[in-house]
This record gives structure tokens, sequence and C-alpha cells, in this order.
């Protein structure tokens, strides 16, 4: 590891708790390597900071105090701190959470790059959105984030399933105010083979494949080649079902491990200025 001097940049991820937080390896290695490609010490150290609910107001508005560049925000604080920035962003606003904080001279910027990063993982992967019809499953905040970045890579439409109805609806009309509505719809959880049939890539932003388990989000039957399945649900060391079963039909396929880097990378490009080393934090997570 390069020395760390006066003038290094902080940076660290904001949650409770957080020690389990994969980022502070992931950022760190992008920031080693720049620091040895330059026979210098890193510009910027990521550190993890657990900070108990009780205390979030007061740790968000220190980070100018203690010279932080920025900071990931984690659960349990994503949606605690929207009201604490001078200024969000749509995919923030539609989620009611964020997980980035831009610490800048004019306030906090806050910022949710769930979105941005699941677009890149998924043009890696050869998954584009223009003019085509999208499936969302599940209504929570990282169905909101994912549904602002694809509605703005020129999807032609977004059909939004939850178990619970009301939330796919909620959610439908939160978007709304982004898009003018006329390419979000819901459609009942019993049409979801259905649904998957007319679309021509399916999202899932539901718990289900965090467990070995798990069943599937959708049934397998309703997977098939031409149906390019992408799942946000990240398991270290592991493929999650969902896209073991979507390769064997045939279908492209992102994985959340590839969403986890770019929102990485995403973050790291806006406290920076610059393009992070993709390489070496896809290396650190293994």
């Amino acid at each position: 590891m390069s020395t760390i001097h006066g003038d290094t940049k902080l940076l660290g991820v904001m949650g409770y708790p957080v020690s389990h937080s994969l980022s502070p390896r992931m950022h760190n290695a992008a920031f080693e390597a720049e620091a040895a490609r330059r026979g210098g010490h890193a510009q910027y150290t990521y550190v993890p900071l657990p900070v108990a609910p009780e205390l979030v107001e007061e740790a968000v508005r220190g980070l100018r105090a203690l010279g932080f560049a920025g900071a990931n925000v984690t659960m349990p604080h994503k949606s605690a701190v929207l009201p604490m920035m001078d200024e969000v962003d749509n995919a923030s606003r539609v989620a009611g959470a964020m997980n980035t904080i831009v610490v800048e001279p004019g306030g906090l910027r806050g910022l949710n790059t769930d979105g941005t990063g699941f677009v890149e993982a998924c043009a890696e992967a050869g998954v584009g959105f223009g003019d085509r019809r999208v499936l969302l499953l599940g209504a929570g905040g990282s169905a909101a984030a994912a549904a602002v970045a694809v509605l703005g890579e020129g999807a032609g439409a977004v059909e939004v399933v939850n178990r619970t109805p009301g939330r796919a609806e909620e959610l439908r009309e939160r978007l709304s105010h982004v898009t003018g509505g006329e390419r979000v719809s819901t459609r009942p959880q019993s049409e979801v083979e259905r649904a998957a049939d007319e679309a021509d890539v399916v999202i899932n932003t539901t718990y289900l494949g965090m467990k070995a388990e798990d069943p599937l989000p959708l049934p397998e039957t309703a997977l098939r080649d031409g149906l390019d399945t992408c799942d946000v649900v990240y398991r270290a060391g592991a493929e999650t079902a969902l896209v073991q079963a979507a390769r064997r039909r045939g279908a492209l396929t992102v994985s959340g491990g590839r969403m986890l880097l770019y929102q990485g990378v995403a973050s790291q490009r806006e406290w920076t200025g610059r393009e992070p080393d993709v390489e070496a934090m896809s290396r650190a997570l293994g």
C-alpha cells in the first residue's frame, strides 16, 4: 500500500453496520493502482464509517468539516440522508433513496448511481435498452433507479410487476413525473409469464436470489433466448439461480456483481472527475 500523506483526500461509506462492505476494498484498489503507476502516494483513501441512525445528520454535516471529498451511503441511511442534501438527482427523487454524496463548494450533492452502474454493467454484456420493452420485477429503490436509467437510455416501455400491486402503481406514478408516464405501466404478479413473453429485457430487483434456496422471481419456463436477463442481486462468489437458469436457456445475462462494480465506478467518477481503474476495482471484488 502506498503511503497516505496529509494531502490525501478522504472518502468513505456511511452505514450501520459497514464492516461487511466491499466498497473500501474496491475503491482503494483503484487509488493504489493509480498511485503505483504515478510512483507517488494515493491521492484518495476510502474508509468505513459506521454511523448509528440517531447520529446520521451530525455525520453528514461533518463531512465538509472533516475534509471529505464525498461518501457512499448504505443501509439504513439511504433514505434518511435525502433531506440533508442541497441538491439531488432525479433517480434519488424517484427512488426515495440515494447512495452517493459529493461534497462541493456550494453544498452537498446527492446521487443514486445504482441505475448508472446498472446500465454500464448491461452495456459491458451487450445488453441495450433503446426502443426495447423492459419487464421490471420489484418496485423498491433499486427498481426505481433502474427504471429511471433505462428510460433515460430510450427504453420503449417499462412494465412493473410487484407482489404488492399498490407499490407497483406508486412507482409508476413517481416515474410519470420524470417521463410523462406514457412509457410506464403495471401488471399483476399472476401475469408475469405473459409479461415476460412480451418483453425484450427482464430486470430482477426483488430480494429473491440472495439465498441459495430462494425461488426464482419468475418461472424458468418464462426465460428464453432473446429475453436478456439482468439481476441486481449480488451473491459473493456465486451467481444467482436466475442468472444460471437464464444462461441455460440461451439468454444474455447480467449479474449483480457487475452492477456493484459499476455503481462504484460511477461514484468514483463523480468524486475525482476522472475515469476510475475499472480493472483494479473488478479484481478487488474477486
